[in-house]
């Protein structure tokens, strides 16, 4: 086996119409394994750079292997790109959250070479490898990978042991060069980066895709290894701000507590955030001070909806009073709070989405986020509602109806968003709590997010 291949990598993704755009850390994951291994590997990010995708054909042309991470929202993208990156010459290889859940279909599609499923360090490295090696396409066979000449799908084994991965390549995706359009959309510093402490889930909630990507499975980073990340940022990249992107960051207390422990050891300064959510049955009153005192300052909570039948619709295992008092007490512990809410679920009617509305206004949250439901690839959702022959890949929640339950009108639901966003911020205090996070650098990103918060188009 060779130590080095005459092979280069690019790793890319298209640009896309999106109000996030933040360092790729699937990405950069990618991107640190294979120069682990002592593969020429670059990213290019056409969202960062926006990038038309002629434009990045141009830019990877040194590359033979070009790595396309895809989303469902960008699919049709992706398949462009793709085409083009055949045209010129490459070996196309496509992973990521859509490739996962519906390979077959992203093969067929994008023309592209390989498909790699599920956790990508490993398998990429030994697509690679192969391919380096000079194996023909037809030889190659491994777990997690399917060509147009081998489309037989062996599931390949998550990565069992999370400190064989070195930490994402911060330099091809340094914070400090990316637009300021963060998760949470204002936040308390530039620049601001966000890690991942732990992989996966346990739940099962029927309108995630999680479920299938992480086989309800969660593994956790060694506490000491995403200090060690914190402090690296903080210290060599001048990282104000972290954003905790984990699905599940307190969901074992050991973890959340050894993460903040050595935080408070070391003295480090940074202010951070779970912006991806928190679950309200996995915190209490001492770890959330022991959060707040590490310097965590904002929390979201996954909540979803204002109404119990929903919520038991969907399996989301949470109780509306529990929901209300972890609200309440990170409130009184001296986080900024904020809800993430979907319209359009199972069982949604005119009277839910005023329950929702009004839970919303209840509890004391600084921030809201509503939209309607995504009907995503490898959710239960996508099986039960047979979305797969009549999906379009055009639709996306911020801006159109995907579903509409037999128990709503179309155009209740898609008065919703708009509905819920005017009553929640047109308050005082959450009009404040806008106003003190945002910077003069964002204004022109915040009043484009206003102005798309609007009645939404229904199919």
């Amino acid at each position: 086996m060779k130590d080095t291949f005459e092979i280069r990598v690019v790793i890319t993704r298209p640009q896309y119409d999106t109000h996030l755009i933040t360092p790729p850390l699937g990405i950069g994951y990618l991107a640190s394994y294979l120069k682990s291994k002592h593969i020429d590997c670059t990213i290019v990010d056409g969202l960062n750079l926006s990038l038309e995708n002629k434009e990045i054909v141009k830019r990877v042309k040194h590359a033979q292997i070009v790595g396309i991470s895809v989303l469902s929202y960008y699919f049709l993208k992706a398949i462009d790109l793709s085409k083009r990156l055949k045209k010129a010459g490459k070996i196309v290889i496509i992973g990521g959250p859509h490739a996962s859940t519906l390979p077959f279909l992203t093969l067929s599609k994008t023309h592209a070479d390989y498909i790699v499923v599920g956790e990508g360090e490993e398998t990429l490295y030994r697509l690679v490898e192969l391919i380096g090696n000079g194996t023909r396409k037809k030889d190659i066979h491994i777990p997690g990978v399917i060509s147009r000449y081998n489309k037989k799908l062996i599931d390949a084994p998550l990565i069992a042991d999370l400190s064989s991965i070195p930490m994402p390549d911060w330099d091809q995706i340094d914070p400090r060069f990316y637009q300021k359009a963060p998760h949470g959309g204002v936040v308390k510093y530039f620049p601001i980066a966000p890690i991942m402490t732990t992989r996966g889930c346990p739940y099962e909630c029927t309108f995630c895709a999680s479920p299938l990507l992480w086989k309800r499975r969660i593994r956790y980073r060694n506490p000491k290894e995403v200090v060690d990340e914190i402090e690296y940022l903080v210290n060599v990249k001048g990282i104000k701000e972290i954003q905790m992107e984990d699905d599940n960051f307190t969901l074992k207390r050991d973890h959340a507590e050894g993460v903040c422990k050595e935080i408070l050891r070391r003295k480090i300064h940074v202010a951070w955030s779970t912006p991806n959510g928190i679950r309200a049955d996995r915190v209490d009153e001492n770890l959330l001070r022991l959060m707040k005192r590490a310097g965590c300052y904002a929390v979201a909570f996954g909540i979803e909806s204002g109404n119990q039948e929903i919520l038991a619709n969907i399996h989301k295992l949470e109780s509306l009073d529990t929901i209300e008092k972890a609200v309440r007490l990170a409130h009184e512990v001296g986080f900024v709070t904020q809800g993430f809410f979907i319209f359009g679920l199972p069982g949604e009617t005119k009277d839910t989405i005023r329950n929702t509305i009004n839970f919303a206004k209840r509890i004391p949250l600084d921030k809201a986020q509503f939209l309607t439901l995504d009907v995503i690839p490898g959710s239960a959702l996508w099986d039960d509602l047979r979305f797969k022959n009549k999906v379009n890949w055009h639709i996306h929640s911020y801006f159109e109806v995907s579903w509409v339950p037999p128990t709503i009108d179309k155009e209740t639901l898609a008065a919703a968003q708009s509905q819920a966003f005017r009553e929640f911020f047109f308050r005082p205090r959450q009009m404040l709590t806008v106003l003190r996070f945002m910077k003069l650098s964002q204004l022109s990103y915040v009043f484009r997010r206003l102005k798309d918060t609007k009645v939404l188009k229904v199919h």
